[in-house]
């Protein structure tokens, strides 16, 4: 029993979980020793989808070293605590502008749909001959790419991108998720509210690009997404259409881009990390 006691998860850390501190908290273990943090709960005056009776993420009070990130990792499947890096450049976790989402609600989104929805609304509103930007597809979605051939294990290229990311000086964020795709709407993140007011569908995406091409969720900013990739496409016909999903995803990434589907799919061609950002 003793050893139960000093293995399951230490501190507030069970409060992250819909079952509180019930029994199947006994069974989520996490042995790596966490520094000092707290628990992170929306601001009540902030807009919510619906009440959250608990909080929504951890968060450690000074920057962690990349290896952190990939211990907490690696102990995922006994801890159920997804780790995030996170940028505070433009603004405190802490202040509470979160409004988190529940896992459940992810799975009423499916990507192709969203991404379709995406593309109509941007057909409407574009004139007759402007389709330029989103040549070769222009007015058609194309719907979605087909899987990547893996370069390496999507954990390892994970761990590298963080031990990279980590660089930065960023503090660790822990979020109570079965899968690293949900870690930004259960945590709350609004990153993306000029492009889409809530992030499930985008969780969805993740999902989808986890199964695809290996992506990990690693890091979250005020407004950006950072994730690492191990089968990211190789040749240009695959990258340009990979790169209209990342269009419909974050439109930023082409508009104050290279400008054009094609001159952005030179840019994620074979890397291993998708940086997003949404003004």
């Amino acid at each position: 029993m003793d050893d139960v006691e000093v293995r399951r998860l230490p501190g507030d850390l069970p409060q992250l979980f819909d079952d509180g501190i019930g029994l199947d908290a006994v069974e989520r273990t996490l042995s790596v020793p966490l520094p000092e943090g707290d628990l992170i709960w929306p601001d009540p005056g902030y807009p919510q989808r619906r009440p959250l009776l608990r909080p929504a993420f951890w968060l450690s009070d000074e920057p962690v070293h990349g290896e952190l990130w990939c211990r907490l990792r690696a102990e995922h499947p006994r801890s159920g605590l997804w780790p995030l890096l996170m940028d505070e450049t433009d603004q405190p976790w802490a202040s509470g502008q979160i409004a988190p989402e529940p896992a459940s609600e992810i799975g009423n989104y499916h990507p192709e749909a969203f991404m379709s929805e995406v593309w109509a609304d941007w057909a409407a509103q574009a004139d007759e001959d402007d389709h330029d930007e989103l040549a070769p597809f222009g007015r058609h979605c194309p719907g979605l790419a087909p899987p990547g051939v893996p370069l390496d294990d999507p954990d390892a290229m994970a761990d590298r991108h963080a031990r990279e990311l980590a660089a930065r000086g960023l503090p660790l964020g822990l979020v109570a998720v079965d899968r690293g795709a949900d870690a930004p709407a259960v945590a709350g993140w609004q990153g993306a509210l000029n492009h889409n007011e809530w992030t499930a569908p985008l969780a969805a995406v993740l999902r989808s690009w986890e199964d695809r091409f290996g992506v990990r969720v690693v890091g979250l900013g005020f407004n950006t997404l950072e994730l690492s990739v191990a089968a990211p496409p190789i040749t240009t016909r695959h990258a340009v259409h990979v790169a209209a999903e990342h269009w419909a995803f974050c439109p930023d990434v082409l508009f104050q881009g290279p400008g054009t589907l094609t001159g952005y799919a030179e840019e994620i061609r074979g890397k291993t990390s998708w940086s997003f950002w949404w003004d």
